[in-house]
């Protein structure tokens, strides 16, 4: 039976969409078959950071809607055969998701794959609630900043009380924290919260810090999940993320600031 992942916060712009795309690439790329969904009804950016927005004929709502079957909306990835991308509608609205419509559309991928990863649209409203209702583990993406973390906090509230498992009495939402934009040098400068003061606050397993990374924009622009690029600190972190879901015992790292030698100082590293 398929593992469903929520990719979740309460803030837009966190990194819910990259990390979406890392994660699902990440666990593909491990031998699991996988099916990222994009849950942002009307804005569509998952299939721009996947790199396949010219092969998008049939969307999620084609599928609720019956108006395409859903091996006809999936697009399989070029670069792993693992992963599928089943894209959102540019042209509907958020009500265009039906309770019904979702479980079934779950319960069809379910057959096939190993793990489905929802990449939710920020906010408490209609989609983001559909996109956790049925999930059985929750990635809670939040920037290191007092606006964001407390935003997350209710989306906690939600994830605890407003799921399927919650309303069956079942075992919770397995929930994990993703720390991304972070930067030890804006901690230490008291710009920006530390790992230990988000932990602090909400309370969960850290599952990773993303470096704040020129990389992630690269690899956005260029359509190609940053989890790709290992050369980079925010692809290795990506790729530590993955390893941990999995039950690795993975070291963290980007957390304190880099000590650099002479060298490194005068021609600084790839981010």
């Amino acid at each position: 039976m398929a593992r469903i992942i929520v990719v979740t916060s309460g803030k837009g712009g966190v990194g819910k969409t990259t990390t979406s795309a890392a994660l699902s690439m990440g666990l593909a790329l491990r031998g699991h078959r996988t099916a990222v969904v994009d849950f942002d009804i009307g804005l569509r950016n998952l299939d721009l950071i996947m790199g396949c927005e010219r092969r998008v004929v049939y969307d999620f709502v084609n599928v609720i809607n019956n108006e395409a079957s859903l091996n006809q909306a999936l697009i399989k990835d070029k670069r792993c055969e693992n992963l599928f991308v089943l894209p959102a509608s540019q042209t509907r609205d958020k009500d265009a998701l039906t309770l019904e419509g979702v479980e079934r559309i779950l319960n069809e991928l379910a057959e096939t794959f190993d793990y489905i990863v929802c990449d939710s649209p920020a906010g408490i409203e209609r989609g983001a609630h559909l996109a956790m209702y049925f999930a059985d583990d929750a990635v809670v993406v939040t920037n290191p900043e007092v606006s964001s973390v407390r935003d997350s906090d209710r989306m906690l509230g939600l994830l605890a009380s407003k799921s399927r498992r919650a309303e069956l009495n079942q075992d919770p939402i397995r929930e994990f924290l993703l720390l991304t934009r972070y930067s030890p040098q804006r901690v230490k400068l008291g710009e920006m919260l530390s790992v230990d003061d988000v932990q602090e606050i909400l309370s969960l397993h850290l599952l990773g810090v993303i470096p704040e990374s020129k990389a992630v924009l690269n690899a956005s622009n260029s359509g190609n999940p940053v989890v790709i690029d290992d050369q980079s600190d925010a692809g290795q972190a990506y790729l530590d993320v993955v390893g941990r879901y999995l039950g690795e015992d993975v070291p963290h790292r980007f957390i304190e600031e880099e000590k650099k030698g002479l060298l490194g100082r005068l021609f600084g590293g790839k981010s």
